[in-house]
C-alpha cells in the first residue's frame, strides 16, 4: 500500500507556498491539527523529516524538497486526469493525432491549428510527419485519427473518407546517371 497520498501532497504542496502549517490549513480549509497530523504519518512512513518547524514558519528539508518537486508533477498530471475524464463525458476527445505528408506544407495549417484551439481548447492536438505511404499506414495502424495526405485515394478498403484540400505542383527530376 503507498504511503503517499494526493491529499498529503497537496497539503505539503500549501505548506511550502504558505510558509506555515496554519497558513496551508486556512488555504486548505483544514484544521491546524489536521495538517500536522498528515505531516507527521507521512514522515513517520517514510522515515524522513520533510519540514523544518521554526517557530510558526515551516521549511522544507532537502527531502521535502525532492518530494515536493516530484510530488507537484503528481498533482498536475492528476489535475489534467480529472479534466480530460469530464471532457471525454462531455463529449470531447482527450486527444487528436493528425499524421501530415511531408510533401504538404505546414504552415499552411497553422490558422487551422489556431481556430482548433479555439474550438477545442480542451483536447490535445499532436502532430507528427511522415513520408510516402506513412502516413495511410499511421491512419491504418491507428497511431493516427486523421492524416493530410499526397495527391490519391489511399489503400482500398479503409472505410475513410477523402476530402481534397488543395492541390500540390510537382515537378519531376531525374538525375543524368
Amino acid at each position: 500500500m503507498l504511503k503517499l497520498s494526493l491529499d498529503a501532497l497537496q497539503i505539503l504542496d500549501a505548506i511550502d507556498r504558505r510558509g506555515s502549517f496554519a497558513g496551508a490549513g486556512k488555504a486548505l480549509h483544514k484544521v491546524p491539527s489536521t495538517i500536522s497530523y498528515t505531516v507527521a504519518k507521512l514522515e513517520e512512513d517514510l522515515g524522513v523529516q520533510l519540514f523544518d518547524r521554526i517557530g510558526p514558519r515551516a521549511e522544507p528539508t532537502e527531502a521535502g524538497r525532492a518530494l515536493l518537486e516530484e510530488g507537484r508533477h503528481l498533482l498536475r498530471a492528476a489535475r489534467e486526469l480529472e479534466l480530460r475524464v469530464r471532457r471525454v463525458a462531455s463529449g470531447w476527445e482527450a486527444g487528436l493525432t493528425l499524421a501530415l505528408d511531408s510533401v504538404f506544407p505546414t504552415w499552411l495549417l497553422g490558422p487551422d491549428i489556431a481556430a482548433f484551439r479555439g474550438a477545442a481548447a480542451p483536447t490535445r492536438l499532436r502532430l507528427f510527419g511522415e513520408a510516402l505511404s506513412g502516413t495511410w499506414e499511421a491512419l491504418l495502424d491507428r497511431r493516427a485519427d486523421l492524416l493530410v495526405a499526397a495527391p490519391g485515394e489511399g489503400p482500398s478498403g479503409g472505410g475513410y473518407v477523402v476530402e481534397p484540400l488543395g492541390s500540390v505542383d510537382f515537378v519531376f527530376a531525374v538525375a543524368p546517371g
